[in-house]
């Protein structure tokens, strides 16, 4: 059996995530945080001792940020991306982010029980800017199935 990994990444308009332009995005993360816990088909993200995963800073560069999820399936994530309140701030993130490569994020199957890395997850997002969707890294444009 397999689960579903992601990542995303954004780049912030504002120099760090303490930036006053990042304030309204910064005060709404708990709830979409428990959104995500909450949601049907959830089963893990990264976050840090303050609940998120803002202070990972895994490109050395305080203006990105990453979240690193694991969901039962496609349709659950869909569900929360699209369906759920966490899709005001989507349509809301050229107020707080600047346009990131050819992707932001990307999708792929791992074991159920095991959980991605946070190199493993940029590295599978940079494959998937480079060469397009695969097995090995997708999007919701051009979902492949589990194994």
């Amino acid at each position: 059996m397999y689960q579903l990994a992601q990542i995303n990444v954004a780049r912030m308009i504002g120099t760090n995530i303490e930036d006053p332009v990042m304030n309204e995005f910064v005060s709404h993360l708990d709830s979409v945080n428990q959104l995500a816990e909450n949601s049907d088909g959830f089963i893990w993200r990264l976050k840090d001792d303050e609940n998120n995963a803002t202070s990972f800073n895994p490109l050395n560069d305080e203006q990105v940020i990453i979240n690193l999820s694991v969901w039962e399936n496609i349709d659950s994530l869909e569900h929360f991306t699209y369906k759920t309140f966490h899709v005001d701030f989507l349509r809301r993130r050229r107020e707080w982010f600047q346009k990131y490569g050819k992707a932001h994020y990307a999708m792929w199957w791992i074991k159920n029980n095991e959980y991605p890395g946070i190199d493993e997850a940029l590295k599978r997002l940079e494959y998937l800017q480079e060469h397009g969707s695969s097995s090995y890294a997708f999007n919701f444009q051009h979902v492949f199935q589990s194994p």
